[in-house]
């Protein structure tokens, strides 16, 4: 029994520590870029010893590569809302906010992946082709079923995905542009709450969901 809980204890250090590095990763790399970033700065950003990232992910490569397999893991993840039993417009206003969550609460993660595919998306592509693809196309059939079936209004369901990743976004992306315009140093509360409700009700107007 003791060994079970050390191996248990051991378990969740490993993945709290995978966490915290995969973290300060992705604000290192946002900032630096794949090029720029260092070991030794992202275990300052961190807070861990160097030899620990090595020890997690064993390069600087590997964890870029565990940064984007992340991020677009924790993109996919909310579409699994869109099945064909699903309330369209809940199941697309659910899919909406979560993007919109992931892009307020984590933006250093959009900008390392916008950044990847602004380069051709040399680490990425072969996921971007399979998994991403993959399930896109499925989501996308189940939308094209509630077109059929009369419960929603005709889009290119493909093309849905575009639009609501590119709204989505851009919040993290081009955060500077937007506060720029709207004349504040950064997005307040008030701010983010105002683009979700929007970039929601827009779409799902689109989409004859209102």
């Amino acid at each position: 029994m003791a060994g079970a809980a050390d191996d248990a204890a051991k378990g969740q250090i490993r993945q709290a520590n995978e966490a915290r590095i995969l973290a300060a990763a992705e604000r290192v790399f946002a900032g630096a870029g794949f090029g720029g970033a260092t070991m030794a700065a992202i275990a300052e950003e961190a807070a861990l010893p160097k030899a620990n990232l090595h020890y997690y992910f064993g390069s600087k490569q590997a964890l870029y590569r565990d940064v984007l397999a992340q991020t677009l893991k924790d993109w996919l993840e909310p579409t699994h809302v869109i099945t064909p039993g699903a309330d369209p417009r809940t199941a697309i206003e659910t899919y909406i906010r979560a993007k919109m969550a992931l892009s307020i609460q984590r933006p250093h993660a959009s900008r390392v992946f916008a950044n990847e595919l602004l380069h051709g998306a040399p680490v990425v592509q072969t996921l971007l082709a399979t998994d991403l693809r993959k399930l896109v196309l499925a989501k996308a059939e189940v939308i094209a079923q509630w077109v059929r079936d009369g419960r929603m209004a005709a889009v290119d369901p493909v093309h849905l995905f575009f639009t609501i990743w590119a709204a989505t976004q851009t919040y993290a992306d081009f955060e500077v542009q937007v506060c720029a315009v709207l004349g504040h140093k950064e997005l307040t509360a008030q701010d983010q709450t105002r683009a979700t409700e929007h970039v929601v009700t827009l779409i799902l107007r689109g989409c004859g969901l209102t």
